[in-house]
C-alpha cells in the first residue's frame, strides 16, 4: 500500500514538473544538446524573490527617510536599533531550539512512518494534564512517536522580539488573569501542536484572538525572513562565483501559509484589527483599508440595532455574534511585507487568507482549483459553534482540499520546496487551531478524524454547571434506548411519535400552547411532515427559511390560541432570537446545542401575566448519544447520573 502511494505521488510530481517545463516561454532542448552540456538539475534553481520588490522598495524608502533627517535625526537611532535587532534575529534562524524551525524547517524529522501510520489509524496516546489558565487539557501523541524535546516544551514562548515586545507592553493594561491566559496560550501555540479550545468564553475570546493573531503573524514573519535570508545567500554565491548553497528549501507549492475560517464578515474585521495591532506603527501601512471597511462593515447610514441597543435588550452572546456585517460569503487574501499589509491580494501572491467556508468553496468551484490551499501550515477556525449552524458540509469540503498536491506548478521553483511537501506529508505538520463556545459531535469528529499533526494535539476540557431555569419548573427528561448511533435518528423519531407525543395529545391542557423545539433541520422536516400527514392538530412552524411575514403570522396565531402547536428549529432561534409568548408546554425533541436556549425557552412562559410555575411543563427527549448537549444543560454531574441511570 505504501509503495502504491509513493508511486502515485511520484507520478503526480513528475506531471507537475512536465507542466512547468512546457509552459509558454520554456525552451525545449534536444537530446543531442543535453549530451553535449554538463548535467544539470531537472528544475534549475532560480532566485525566488518572495515579493522581494516590496521589501527592497520599503527598505529604500526607510533609508531615504533616515538620510533626510541627517546624522542626528530623530528616526536614525530607532531605525538602526530595529535593523540591528532584525539582523540578530535573522542570524539565529538556524537555531534548532526554535520550535518553528524544528517543526516547519526543511530538515524536520517529525514525520516518521510510525507517526504517519498512527495518525492515519487514529491511534493516539492520550494523557490528561493541567496547563495553567487553560486548566485541564487532554494531550494526544501518535502511538510510538518520539516527539522531540523542543516540540514537547509547552512552556516556551517562541515569538520574535520585534513582535513580542509591543505585545508585552500592551499586556500591562490587562488584568493579571488575562495576561496569564494569553501567555499560557501563546506558549502552547509555540509548541506547534494542534489546539482545540472547546469552551471559548465571551469575556476571554477577544484576548485569545489577539494571541492567535500574533502567533500567525510570527509564523509568516519567520517564513519570510528565512526566504529572504536564503535569497541573499544565493545572490552572494552567484556574485562571488562560489557554488550555490544546497540547503535553501524554504517554501511550499504556493505562497499562502495561514488560513482563517470565519462565519461572518464582521469577524473578518475583528481578525484584521487583531493582526494589524501587532504590526509596527506609525510607519506600517495597511493598503486598501478603506475598501475593506466599506465591504466588510455596514453600509453608509445603516444602524446596527444590536450594537446600539441598551444592555439587556438582547442576549449578550447574540449581540456579539450578529452585530456588524453578517454576510457569510466572503474571502480576502492578505499579503504581509516588512513595512505593509496589503488587503485584497491575489490568493497566489498572499500570505494569509481570511474566508468563510461558503465563500472559499464558491471560489474553488468557480476556478475548479484549490491549489492555493496546498501549502497551508497554520489553520485557524474561529466561532465553530456558528459554523455548525451554517452548512457544515462547506467546512468538511474545505478540510478535504487542504494540503493536497496542486494540479499546476504555478511557476514554483521545485529546488526551493521543502522535502516533506514533495513527499506529500504537509497534512502531518499543519497546525490547526479551533475555537468554539461549545462542543458538538461535528466539531469533535473534525478534531479527532481530520487533524493529523504528528507533533500532537491538545483539547481543553471543563466541567459544566447546570443551567439556571425558573425555580419550581418540573423538568422531565425522557430517555429512549438506542444501541447504535446509526439508528439514533430513527429511534428518536419512533419514540417521539409513538410514546411522547400521544401522551401529550391525551391531555387537554398539554395539547395546546405547546412548543416543540427541534435541534436538527433534518429532524425538523421529518416532524413537520408527521404533523401535517398524521395528526389532526393545528400547528405553525418557524424555521431558518421563514420570511418576516411568515414569522409574524405564526407568532400571532400561536399567541392568540388559533394554533395549538408551534414547531421551531434551533437554527431559527440562533439567527432570530425572538421572544415567544403564549407558551405553556415545552417539548425538546432533543437537547439544544446552545445551553442558553434551554434557559430562554423555560423563561418565555413568564412573559405573560399571571403564569405560575405549576402551569408550565417541560419534556426533554434524549439518549446516551446526546451526552455533549445534555452535559451543558444538566451539568456534568447531572448528565452523568441521567446516562448511568438508564444504562443499568
Amino acid at each position: 500500500m505504501a509503495v502504491e502511494e509513493t508511486n502515485a505521488m511520484t507520478t503526480r510530481l513528475l506531471t507537475l514538473l512536465n507542466i512547468s517545463a512546457t509552459k509558454a516561454g520554456s525552451r525545449k532542448r534536444t537530446f543531442e544538446e543535453e549530451e553535449n552540456r554538463p548535467v544539470q538539475r531537472l528544475n534549475k534553481r532560480r532566485m525566488v524573490q518572495f515579493h522581494d520588490d516590496d521589501f527592497v522598495i520599503n527598505k529604500r524608502r526607510s533609508e531615504e527617510s533616515v538620510a533626510s533627517k541627517g546624522p542626528n535625526g530623530n528616526g536614525e537611532q530607532e531605525m538602526m536599533r530595529l535593523e540591528d535587532k532584525e539582523k540578530q534575529e535573522e542570524d539565529t534562524l538556524d537555531n534548532s531550539q526554535d520550535p518553528y524551525e524544528e517543526h516547519f524547517g526543511s530538515k524536520s524529522s517529525l514525520v516518521t512512518n510510525v507517526a504517519r501510520e498512527a495518525a492515519d489509524r487514529g491511534a493516539w496516546m492520550n494523557a490528561r494534564e493541567k496547563y495553567g489558565r487553560l486548566e485541564s487539557v487532554i494531550v494526544s501523541i501518535p502511538e510510538g512517536c518520539n516527539v522531540s524535546a523542543a516540540s514537547r516544551d509547552t512552556q516556551k514562548i517562541a515569538v520574535l522580539d520585534k513582535l513580542r515586545e509591543p505585545f508585552t507592553a500592551r499586556q500591562i493594561k490587562l488584568p493579571h488573569d488575562i495576561v496569564e491566559l494569553q501567555d499560557d496560550l501563546l506558549a502552547m501555540l509555540s509548541s506547534q501542536r494542534d489546539l482545540y479550545i472547546t469552551r471559548a468564553a465571551l469575556d476571554t475570546h477577544q484576548s485569545m484572538r489577539e494571541v492567535v493573531a500574533l502567533h500567525a503573524l510570527n509564523h509568516i514573519t519567520k517564513k519570510r525572513r528565512r526566504v529572504l535570508k536564503n535569497n541573499e545567500r544565493l545572490t552572494h554565491a552567484l556574485k562571488s562565483g562560489a557554488p550555490s548553497p544546497e540547503d535553501v528549501q524554504d517554501q511550499g507549492f504556493t505562497r499562502p501559509s495561514v488560513l482563517i475560517l470565519l462565519p461572518f464578515r464582521s469577524f473578518a474585521m475583528k481578525w484584521i484589527m487583531a493582526l494589524t495591532t501587532h504590526t509596527p506603527s506609525p510607519s506600517y501601512q495597511v493598503e486598501n483599508r478603506s475598501r475593506f471597511n466599506a465591504e466588510y462593515g455596514l453600509p453608509p447610514g445603516a444602524v446596527d440595532k444590536l450594537a446600539s441597543s441598551e444592555p439587556g435588550t438582547y442576549p449578550r452572546d447574540h449581540v456579539e455574534m450578529f452585530k456588524g456585517n453578517v454576510d457569510d460569503a466572503f474571502r480576502v487574501g492578505i499579503k504581509m511585507t516588512r513595512k505593509s499589509v496589503k488587503l485584497f491580494a491575489d490568493f497566489y501572491g498572499c500570505d494569509l487568507i481570511i474566508a468563510s467556508p461558503l465563500g472559499l468553496r464558491m471560489s474553488i468551484e468557480k476556478e475548479k482549483s484549490a491549489d492555493f490551499l496546498s501549502s497551508v501550515e497554520v489553520l485557524i477556525a474561529d466561532q465553530m459553534d456558528a459554523l455548525t449552524m451554517q452548512n457544515w458540509e462547506h467546512v468538511q469540503f474545505i478540510f478535504s482540499h487542504l494540503n493536497q498536491l496542486p494540479k499546476e506548478s504555478h511557476d514554483v521553483d521545485f529546488s526551493r520546496i521543502k522535502p516533506w511537501y514533495l513527499d506529500g506529508h504537509a497534512a502531518y505538520l499543519r497546525q490547526s487551531i479551533l475555537f468554539t463556545a461549545y462542543e458538538t459531535p461535528e466539531t469533535r469528529a473534525l478534531f479527532t478524524g481530520s487533524l493529523k499533526n504528528v507533533a500532537g494535539k491538545v483539547r481543553t476540557e471543563r466541567r459544566w454547571p447546570p443551567v439556571e431555569v425558573p425555580e419550581g419548573i418540573d423538568q422531565n427528561f425522557v430517555h429512549f434506548d438506542c444501541s447504535s448511533p446509526k439508528d439514533e435518528v430513527d429511534k428518536r423519531f419512533q419514540h417521539f411519535t409513538t410514546h411522547l407525543l400521544p401522551t401529550v395529545l391525551k391531555s387537554a391542557v398539554q395539547s395546546s400552547n405547546t412548543v416543540v423545539f427541534i435541534p436538527s433541520s433534518f429532524d425538523f422536516i421529518r416532524v413537520q411532515n408527521h404533523f401535517r400527514k398524521n395528526l389532526s392538530v393545528t400547528f405553525v412552524v418557524l424555521s431558518e427559511y421563514s420570511s418576516n411575514q411568515d414569522i409574524s403570522r405564526a407568532r400571532e396565531a400561536f399567541f392568540s390560541g388559533k394554533k395549538a402547536f408551534l414547531l421551531i428549529s434551533e437554527r431559527f432561534h440562533f439567527f432570530r432570537r425572538y421572544k415567544l409568548r403564549g407558551i405553556r408546554n415545552i417539548i425538546f425533541y432533543g437537547p439544544p446545542d446552545h445551553p442558553q436556549f434551554y434557559t430562554e425557552f423555560l423563561s418565555y412562559p413568564f412573559l405573560d401575566d399571571g403564569i405560575d410555575v405549576s402551569d408550565v411543563t417541560c419534556r426533554v427527549l434524549y439518549s446516551r448519544y446526546d451526552w455533549m448537549r445534555l452535559e451543558r444543560i444538566a451539568g456534568t454531574e447531572g448528565a452523568t447520573q441521567l446516562i448511568r441511570r438508564n444504562a443499568l
